[in-house]
């Protein structure tokens, strides 16, 4: 029996209550929010549906209804409004979970954490520094939007099924992220080799890419979003699910999310994303790939952005 508990029941956490039950992750999912009234409304409409998907019971309760969870995702917080940053969100929503975290984890003290609301790098850090949890335990859904974006936009330029990319965007999340292209490939083809290395049947040639164009639209893609239509949720909360799907699924799998640094790449202090190995046991280990010396830089980069932003707020 597998038990999440969604905190926040607006745009976000309630798209992702509803992919949970489509997807079949959940058998109970709990959601809590300030509002019971909209979490009530929430849960049931998706109940409602269940006799067409999976057999799942959602419910609106409160903190002790997080009792014996699996799975505690944040998703409560102040939304970026258009043309403000992540970053402008930190102190509000560090005092927000703040005030969250003592109660959640009183109930739910051996869950997995999984934080969503933005600033996500600054939240993760906060939870890791006030919640008394294992570091493995809590994981932010860092940069794993991030690299879905890649990957569509690679397989839209190259026609080419989105499974077969690997490329990954690390770092913050946020507008210091980057991209390790030096080993992005398809099928194991680099990058860099794609446009003469792949034959195509009508005879054409794949243009080669501009990494910095590619880059540009993956970060500038949550804020269009916001622009065109006010808010994103739907992306962010498949990336969410297929979190909580390695981490009940039993099998270990790489996935770029945010997590606390201890001295890799000479980081240390603040929670960014790496390629970490998901599972039962939560974020467990890190896979430290090879990457090129602009590339350490960048990375290090990112992360003095976000100590920045941490020297400024009171956690």
């Amino acid at each position: 029996m597998n038990k999440i508990t969604i905190i926040g029941s607006g745009s976000v956490g309630s798209t992702i209550a509803y992919t949970l039950t489509i997807m079949g992750l959940a058998d109970e999912i709990v959601m809590i929010d300030i509002n019971n009234k909209k979490a009530y409304g929430e849960a049931l409409d998706i109940q409602q549906g269940t006799p067409f998907c999976s057999s799942c019971t959602v419910y609106a309760g409160s903190f002790v209804d997080a009792e014996n969870s699996d799975i505690v995702i944040i998703t409560s917080g102040a939304a970026r409004k258009p043309g403000q940053s992540r970053l402008d969100l930190a102190q509000i929503n560090v005092d927000i979970l703040k005030s969250i975290i003592p109660d959640i984890t009183k109930y739910a003290p051996e869950a997995t954490y999984i934080i969503v609301s933005n600033p996500v790098d600054i939240l993760t850090y906060a939870v890791c520094k006030c919640s008394g949890l294992p570091e493995e335990r809590i994981i932010g859904s860092g940069t794993i939007l991030d690299t879905a974006r890649l990957r569509a936009r690679l397989s839209k330029i190259y026609g080419i099924n989105q499974r077969n990319i690997h490329a990954y965007v690390m770092g913050e999340h946020g507008d210091s992220s980057f991209v390790p292209w030096s080993l992005a490939n398809i099928s194991n083809i680099p990058i860099a080799d794609c446009s003469t290395s792949i034959i195509r049947a009508d005879g054409k040639i794949y243009p080669e890419i501009d990494y910095q164009v590619v880059e540009n639209y993956v970060r500038n893609s949550g804020a269009r979003v916001i622009q065109d239509k006010g808010a994103t949720f739907y992306a962010v909360a498949v990336s969410v699910c297929h979190i909580c799907r390695s981490l009940l699924s039993g099998v270990d799998t790489p996935l770029t999310v945010s997590t606390m640094l201890h001295g890799e790449y000479g980081i240390d202090d603040v929670c960014l994303s790496l390629l970490n190995i998901v599972g039962p046991h939560g974020a467990h280990s890190k896979l430290l790939l090879p990457l090129s010396q602009a590339e350490t830089i960048a990375l290090k980069k990112s992360a003095d952005c976000l100590k920045e932003t941490i020297k400024g707020i009171t956690i």
